[in-house]
């Protein structure tokens, strides 16, 4: 049987409203199907147009097993390519970020300029063409300050989520935030495991105590909070600072603003803010949180004082790298309008108890007694969204590569 073919069945015996068949999980031929259906055929949220502040700056970041490579050129335009030399292939720059003026194949020299253009391939014949071995491009966009990439030929339709996150994130001012703080957690579960967790609250409030003091972990389907007094009064406080606030979503993304508990102006450990240099003064920084999340592989939040983005990479059947960072205003002082330590410590926990929750899980379903269980549609809404969302786009997938 091929791979495609086992994927198909696998997507067949799926019942609606519950979890995935054991395969899709556990099944190595899954994690090869998901890279190529999903992850190669996403948009992703490559990270933050403010952690490349300065022409020649680049990060270098991997997609499952493809290194991509991201610069900002002379002219202060972002770029992305496949981080692969155009000669035998080498990876030009290591996971992380720097600065350069050319980018320079460490195997034989081979160099690039910032917008992927060859420059120099020493001891080639005269008849060597540099203009047709430039570095592949992958499709980027960039949106009020975030940094989105796909490698696919053909990437899916991004204006609409593009005008939407224009319209919740631009007061947030990510382009003047810096990065504060990143961290990479290793998980050992499948990545759906991983993300099938981050997309429901039904376990935070004996999860996630610390979380549950600031985040309404009883919401329920799209952040819907319920309709009273508070909520209301929220939301028409929002639309007179003209900030967007109502759930919208599209297939393959979601946004949101709501309120965080009583009084309580930011994700932290005590409700307060983290940094007294605010991203975003409107309402006297009470803002509630900002929420967006791109399907397969992110969650955001954005309060007054900082903003949080969890991304999940997969890595193997059973490993996925959680990257998690931490975005302040630009001007912000480490030490003096913010605590490196107190920055980081709320999501820090709370991906260790996920991480925790995951593997367990995974553990779970090796069970030979593992049957697919019901989603609660009040509970998790979002994770039978998500679910339902993977199941239709490896469909689609597959409709276009089987005869």
């Amino acid at each position: 049987m091929s791979d495609l073919a086992w994927a198909a069945g696998q997507l067949a015996a799926r019942r609606a409203g519950h979890s995935l068949p054991q395969g899709l999980y556990l099944d190595s031929r899954a994690f090869d199907f998901d890279m190529e259906a999903i992850y190669g055929q996403s948009w992703l949220m490559a990270g933050f147009e403010c952690e490349l502040p300065k022409p020649g700056s680049y990060m270098a970041m991997t997609v499952g097993k493809w290194p991509v490579l991201i610069t900002r050129n002379r002219d202060g335009a972002i770029k992305a390519f496949h981080n692969s030399c155009r000669h035998r292939g080498s990876q030009i720059c290591p996971p992380g970020s720097g600065s350069a003026a050319r980018l320079v194949c460490p195997y034989h020299r081979w160099t690039y300029d910032l917008d992927g253009g060859l420059l120099a391939a020493g001891r080639m014949p005269a008849d060597f063409s540099k203009a047709d071995h430039g570095l592949k491009p992958v499709a980027t966009e960039c949106i009020a300050g975030g940094i989105f990439i796909c490698l696919a030929d053909t990437p899916p339709p991004f204006a609409e989520f593009g005008a939407k996150f224009e319209a919740y994130a631009a007061p947030h001012d990510f382009k003047n935030a810096k990065l504060a703080a990143s961290a990479v957690l290793i998980d050992y579960a499948n990545w759906k495991l991983v993300m099938e967790n981050a997309r429901e609250c039904y376990h935070c409030a004996t999860g996630h105590p610390e979380l549950s003091r600031t985040f309404p972990v009883g919401m329920s389907k799209h952040f819907d909070i319920g309709e009273n007094a508070r909520n209301a009064a929220f939301a028409d406080r929002m639309d007179k600072l003209g900030l967007a606030q109502a759930p919208v979503e599209g297939h393959w993304w979601q946004l949101a603003r709501f309120a965080l508990n009583e009084g309580c102006v930011s994700i932290s450990s005590d409700g307060q803010p983290l940094s007294r240099k605010l991203m975003c003064t409107a309402g006297d920084g009470d803002l509630g949180s900002m929420r967006w999340a791109i399907d397969p592989h992110l969650f955001g939040h954005a309060a007054a004082d900082h903003a949080f983005t969890f991304s999940c990479m997969p890595v193997g059947p059973a490993e996925t790298h959680v990257f998690s960072k931490w975005l302040v205003h630009k001007d912000a002082v480490e030490g003096v309008d913010y605590h490196l330590g107190e920055l980081t410590d709320l999501w820090t926990r709370t991906n260790l108890q996920d991480k925790h929750l995951a593997e367990n899980n995974s553990a779970g379903i090796e069970s030979p007694g593992y049957t697919p269980g019901p989603y609660s549609e009040d509970a998790e809404m979002l994770v039978m969204r998500f679910t339902d969302w993977y199941c239709d786009k490896a469909r689609a997938y597959l409709a276009a590569h089987v005869d």
